[in-house]
C-alpha cells in the first residue's frame, strides 16, 4: 500500500516538474517555436517521460493555459457575480486581485498578446470571456451607473490601465523595484481614475 501511495506522489510530482517547465518556456519561446525537447530538458527528464505524460505538445499547452486562464478568472468570476458588491468596490478588489496575479505572472501578459495574435480563435474557445461577462452584474451596475457608454469601454479601459504597464515593462522600467513599487500604487490610482469615469 506504501509503495502504490509513493509511486502516485512520484507521479503528481513529476507531471508538476512537467507542467513548470512547460510554462517557463512556452512564455519564453511561444507555443510555435517550443520543442517537446525543449520542455523536458527543461524539467531535467528524458523526452520519453514526457511524453508518456502528456502525449503532446498541444495537449501540455492546453493544460498549461487551462490552468492559468482557471487562476486568472478564479480571482475575476466571484468578483463580478457578487451581487453584495457595489461598483465601485468590485473595482477596487479587482484591480488589487489582478495586479497581484499579473506580479505573480509578469511575462504572461506578453505571452497571451503574443499567443492571441497567432491562434485567436484556440484563446476565445478557452476564455468564453463575452459568456462571462455577458450576464455578469458588474455589466448590469455598468450600464444602471452609465447608460450612455457600452460596459465593454468600461471593461477595455479598466484591463488596459492593469495590463499595459507589464506589457510596456521592458522599455519603461529600468529596475523590477520601482516597477513593482509603481504597481503597487496603481492599485489604488487606477481604482480612483475608474471611479471618475464612472461619476464624469
Amino acid at each position: 500500500m506504501a509503495k502504490a501511495k509513493d509511486a502516485k506522489n512520484l507521479d503528481t510530482s513529476t507531471g508538476e516538474k512537467i507542467k513548470e517547465a512547460a510554462r517557463k518556456v512556452f512564455i519564453k519561446k511561444g507555443y510555435a517555436a517550443t520543442r517537446t525537447r525543449d520542455i523536458a530538458e527543461e524539467a531535467g527528464i528524458n523526452l520519453a517521460l514526457l511524453n508518456y505524460y502528456f502525449r503532446s505538445k498541444e495537449r501540455l499547452f492546453q493544460e498549461v493555459m487551462s490552468e492559468k486562464f482557471q487562476q486568472l478568472f478564479s480571482v475575476i468570476q466571484p468578483v463580478i457575480n457578487n451581487e453584495d458588491l457595489s461598483l465601485e468596490e468590485k473595482v477596487e478588489i479587482l484591480v488589487e486581485n489582478y495586479i497581484d496575479l499579473l506580479l505573480e505572472n509578469q511575462d504572461l501578459p506578453l505571452f497571451v498578446l503574443s499567443e492571441i495574435r497567432v491562434h485567436p480563435e484556440r484563446f476565445k474557445q478557452a476564455v468564453q470571456v463575452q459568456k462571462i461577462l455577458k450576464g455578469s452584474s458588474l455589466i448590469r451596475q455598468v450600464r444602471e451607473k452609465r447608460p450612455d457608454i457600452d460596459p465593454i469601454h468600461f471593461v477595455v479601459s479598466l484591463l488596459g490601465m492593469v495590463i499595459f504597464p507589464f506589457v510596456a515593462k521592458p522599455i519603461l522600467f529600468a529596475s523590477d523595484s520601482v516597477f513593482n513599487e509603481m504597481m503597487q500604487e496603481r492599485k489604488r490610482l487606477v481604482a480612483q481614475w475608474i471611479k471618475a469615469i464612472l461619476k464624469s
